[in-house]
């Protein structure tokens, strides 16, 4: 039988969450404090961090710290420099069907929201905290799924995951299936519907919408619980909707559709690095044997362009110089990040090289997957051309706990010292089985200044 999102999001108990819900929850809680990590040194998110203390002073819902911060703010304000923190670098979990990310949103809203709550003397324990993450995360993903199939434009991850936290944190505060109900029409309703391929062509700070998708949703949530009404959200409820919600309780999209970066940039330009590590391994090609490539993927993708990207920002919304980097670098990580790495002329060499064929079939496929073919030419004549793919990181080719563990580390230790992050992948990688007072320990880690 079928149940009411707001009824499921009420209802829902630890006990009714299936061992590999509670994995992947597990996950991307540490892989995303890794990037939170990272993205506490972005320009991005010392700004935003700035600004939260000017205009989101604590209330009567209390003061809580911000993410890798230490300075409080209202619980409004917390998720929204949490949540631009770890977008800042483009290295968190996502959902291919929904051409977005959950964990960006969910986690700063609501660690932000259990804070608040311990503060008021309602701390909870890691075993509510999963209730509320897989509620946010399952009623993100199908709001997403339910939009991006009945809205003609592209919109940011921010407008389906204010959806999924609005509901969320209503069950958070206690609020019954009709409180729910109306988070979520809030949510919706005031959610950023920002046109996400503004960001691709023009990049620049404002990503992917979840900066004031979390905060939104938040927002929704105390309004609701109050008596504020902005019910139905037609992700949810719309008639157009219902063929996204039908299994809701049965069927588990987190699990189905979370996906792990290997790089910190756009996937869409994930299958194309994967497949020039490989040709670059496997053919003990140098660098300097490359003439140019030739990329053949999707429509969005060639939007990516990024021949010679002047921030991070820029870098994050590319394809032809990640790839330029992972030829001579034979890696795109945390160094790849840096103002050296934008000037590096082997590099910019490559790139300018680099020429992005719009395909027409790429396109049609691309749908809960994301492909790219890649040939390379060396300066003898010779076109080496992989095969078509999809990039690691999808729930068919999932990376392994030890390749999430060591991006957590690689992302986390030069900021926050190895100590301090290896007690957070612990705790993290646990933290549904975590008491009140050692779930309240979990969050310090993460919100203490680096």
């Amino acid at each position: 039988m079928r149940v009411e999102f707001g009824e499921f999001a009420q209802i829902l108990t630890y006990d009714d969450l299936p061992d590999a819900v509670l994995e992947t929850l597990r996950r991307s809680f540490t892989d995303t404090m890794g990037v939170a990590a990272i993205g506490s040194t972005t320009p991005l998110s010392g700004i935003v961090r700035r600004v939260a203390p000017m205009i989101f002073g604590g209330g009567s819902s209390g003061a809580v710290p911000m993410l890798m911060d230490g300075r409080t703010v209202s619980p409004v304000g917390a998720a929204m420099a949490g949540a631009f923190t770890i977008d800042s670098v483009d290295a968190h979990d996502g959902t291919t069907p929904c051409k977005g990310h959950a964990g960006s949103a969910v986690f700063p809203a609501l660690i932000a929201m259990a804070q608040a709550q311990a503060e008021s003397g309602r701390p909870l324990d890691g075993k509510r905290f999963a209730e509320a993450l897989a509620v946010a995360y399952e009623i993100s993903y199908r709001a997403g799924l339910a939009q991006h199939a009945t809205c003609a434009d592209y919109h940011t991850s921010g407008a389906w995951t204010a959806v999924g936290v609005a509901a969320a944190g209503a069950k958070m505060l206690g609020g019954d299936a009709e409180h729910i109900r109306h988070a979520a029409g809030i949510g919706e309703y005031h959610g950023p519907r920002s046109q996400m391929m503004r960001c691709i062509d023009h990049p620049s700070m404002v990503r992917d919408g979840v900066g004031w998708g979390a905060p939104s949703g938040v927002t929704a949530a105390y309004l609701a619980v109050e008596g504020f009404t902005g019910a139905p959200a037609l992700t949810c409820e719309g008639p157009d909707a219902t063929a996204f919600w039908d299994d809701l309780g049965q069927g588990w999209r987190v699990v189905d559709h979370t996906h792990y970066k290997a790089y910190p940039c756009c996937r869409w330009a994930h299958p194309s690095l994967d497949a020039v590590s490989d040709i670059m391994r496997e053919n003990a090609l140098h660098h300097s044997q490359v003439a140019a490539v030739e990329i053949r993927t999707f429509h969005y993708a060639t939007r990516l362009a990024g021949h010679e990207p002047k921030s991070q920002d820029e870098f994050a919304y590319a394809i032809a110089f990640p790839v330029a980097a992972m030829i001579v670098r034979g890696q795109v990580g945390v160094d790849e990040l840096t103002t050296d790495t934008l000037n590096d002329p082997e590099i910019l060499r490559i790139s300018r090289a680099t020429t992005l064929i719009d395909d027409d079939e790429m396109t049609r496929i691309s749908t809960d997957k994301r492909w790219a073919q890649v040939t390379v030419i060396l300066n003898d004549g010779r076109r080496i051309e992989d095969a078509p793919r999809t990039p690691r990181g999808d729930a068919d080719l999932p990376l392994s706990d030890v390749q999430i563990s060591e991006k957590f580390h690689l992302l986390a230790d030069p900021v926050l010292g190895k100590a301090r992050a290896d007690e957070i992948e612990n705790l993290s990688g646990r933290f549904d089985s975590l008491t009140e007072s050692e779930l309240t320990h979990l969050f310090s880690l993460c919100t203490k200044q680096v």
